[in-house]
């Protein structure tokens, strides 16, 4: 699904963004890009969108380079970002005019999104408040049904009970063939969505692995007392939150945990535990 080969990129007048990054992504999943800030995650979004042009390398969609801008390529991603301007029509005109672009896309999927939203098909989406023109892009891009969906930082705007929809939402309207792309500082909002973790610093993907590797190889949980093996630990008003080696027993990841064990200097296994 997405290929990519000693990727480079800078911006005019500053130093390298990304220096000979590779990555290689099957279809069909959830993927998590996180990343402190500046590290290039809506650069690296961008590139494979075909926004962007690298410096060199190589990046594949589907065995075709995004940058070419072929028209099926073009059908075949959906890119949602985090900051955008909506024009001054209609919503139901807009789906109208830009459906089409898109083969797979589903009205019927459409209509139930917006409802689940709460958003009027007759307003002008200039006129709407940024949290509902977000709501709007999310479902247009849902509904699109294209084999990549990229989202940056989708859940910045919206209220905690379209937060629990937004997620619902992704669940239940994705086909095997599709990939999502989620870029997000809000990992709370996305954490039971996400099927693998990638995590960019200085120029490369430094983490790559599957929510379900995670859960069986590692526990994330808060005790009152620190355990002997204590990879990563933070103070809670529980006690502590702990990252331990597995003890047998599957555990649901805390992303967030995660995410500063590793900037903590946290080296993680990437075998399977033995607990014969």
């Amino acid at each position: 699904m997405i290929t990519i080969n000693n990727l480079s990129f800078a911006y005019k007048k500053q130093k390298p963004l990304f220096n000979e990054l590779s990555l290689n992504e099957r279809t069909g999943q959830i993927i998590g890009l996180l990343g402190k800030n500046g590290a290039g995650k809506t650069t690296l979004l961008q590139l494979i969108s075909g926004l962007l042009t690298p410096k060199s390398g190589q990046i594949d969609i589907n065995g075709l380079n995004p940058i070419n801008h072929a028209p099926v390529l073009l059908e075949q991603i959906y890119f949602v970002p985090e900051e955008f301007i909506m024009p001054s029509v209609k919503m139901h005109s807009y789906v109208n005019g830009y459906a089409s672009f898109y083969p797979r896309f589903d009205k019927a999927l459409f209509n139930e999104l917006i409802k689940q939203f709460e958003l009027d098909e007759n307003k002008n989406l200039s006129k709407m408040s940024h949290g509902q023109k977000k709501k709007f892009r999310i479902a247009f891009a849902l509904a699109s049904k294209c084999q990549l969906i990229v989202l940056d930082e989708p859940t910045n705007g919206l209220d905690i009970p379209s937060k629990a929809i937004f997620r619902q939402m992704v669940a239940g309207a994705l086909e095997d063939d599709q990939t999502v792309i989620i870029s997000t500082h809000q990992v709370k909002d996305v954490e039971t969505l996400i099927d693998k973790i990638l995590l960019i610093d200085n120029g490369q993907i430094i983490f790559d692995e599957s929510i379900i590797n995670l859960s069986e190889r590692y526990n994330f949980k808060i005790v009152s007392h620190l355990p002997e093996h204590t990879l990563y630990s933070e103070l809670n008003p529980m006690g502590y939150k702990v990252l331990t080696p597995s003890d047998g027993e599957t555990s649901e990841v805390d992303i967030e945990l995660l995410f500063n064990a590793i900037n903590d200097g946290v080296k993680f296994n990437n075998e399977k535990p033995n607990h014969e």
